[in-house]
């Protein structure tokens, strides 16, 4: 999958100016910063329409013969956002998904004064059995945005919900804790996503017979991850894969065509009995 863009109008110039080598992971940078900026003032203007838990129909449950769905049906996709944020910044993914025959689509939102990623994702638990009840389905598959991914991956490891998890999937999440802004440390959640921290104590301890099958996507001008590589998830007892994602930045992830058809993929892909797990750069979206 090619990630492509307009060209600047001074580029000639630029590669003048500066070694090839240079010129061309400065220009790759220089890109994934102006789509951070245009995705960042979007996303301003579509924050209100996310403040507020979306409404949810009550589908018809099937009858006592039909109780469960059948294997080959797709389970419905919960969206969890990440800190400071809502699920105002999945709109293009879940239509995306909606396209590709996901019509069970929920973007869930937990409170901006969360302070603990245990307590939410005790509550992301509650809120998976609801949906589970609602559909009929027996599982999920989950996509995080950034903490949305680490409170995800802390109910399917810690608190028994690789029962209900299939996939989920990762963007952009600091799995072994990221160093960046050291200032936003006064906030108790932001802590808990530095490196050594309890939690992320917890998530490396051994994890035998964990059913959630995790994909992470990471990416190389990821300006929230510090190192870049603390959004790869590195465990042996867990089903993984890490999905190098080039020339987008953090907000870009839940945004870009290009890694919502990845997203996509890692939701259709079959699902091994065995243990599979795959280097950083064994697939890469760029």
């Amino acid at each position: 999958m090619k990630v492509t863009g307009t060209a600047l109008p001074f580029l000639p110039l630029y590669r003048r100016l500066l070694p090839s080598r240079l010129a061309g992971l400065s220009l790759a940078l220089l890109k994934a910063t102006a789509l951070e900026i245009a995705i960042l003032a979007g996303h301003l203007l579509l924050y209100p329409s996310g403040i507020t838990q979306e409404r949810r129909g009550t589908p018809t449950l099937p009858g006592p013969a039909t109780a469960q769905l059948p294997t080959e049906a797709k389970p419905p996709v919960v969206l969890l956002h990440g800190f400071i944020d809502n699920r105002s910044v999945f709109v293009l993914l879940r239509r995306s998904l909606a396209q590709h025959g996901r019509h069970q689509v929920e973007s869930l939102n937990y409170s901006p004064l969360t302070c603990d990623i245990r307590t939410a994702a005790e509550l992301l638990g509650r809120h998976i059995e609801g949906i589970c009840e609602r559909t009929g389905s027996r599982q999920v598959d989950i996509v995080g945005h950034s903490l949305g991914g680490l409170i995800a991956r802390y109910y399917a490891q810690r608190l028994g919900g690789d029962l209900r998890v299939r996939t989920l999937v990762t963007l952009g999440t600091p799995h072994s804790g990221t160093r960046v802004v050291p200032l936003a440390n006064a906030h108790p959640i932001v802590r808990q996503m530095r490196p050594g921290s309890s939690i992320l104590d917890e998530l490396s301890r051994p994890a035998p017979g964990c059913r959630t099958h995790f994909v992470s996507f990471w990416s190389d001008l990821d300006h929230l991850m510090d190192p870049l590589e603390t959004a790869c998830i590195d465990h042996p007892d867990l089903m993984a894969q890490n999905v190098r994602v080039s020339g987008v930045g953090h907000l870009a992830l839940p945004v870009h065509p290009a890694v919502a058809t990845g997203i996509r993929q890692a939701l259709d892909m079959a699902h091994p009995t065995a243990e599979v797990t795959t280097e950083p750069n064994g697939l890469t979206v760029a």
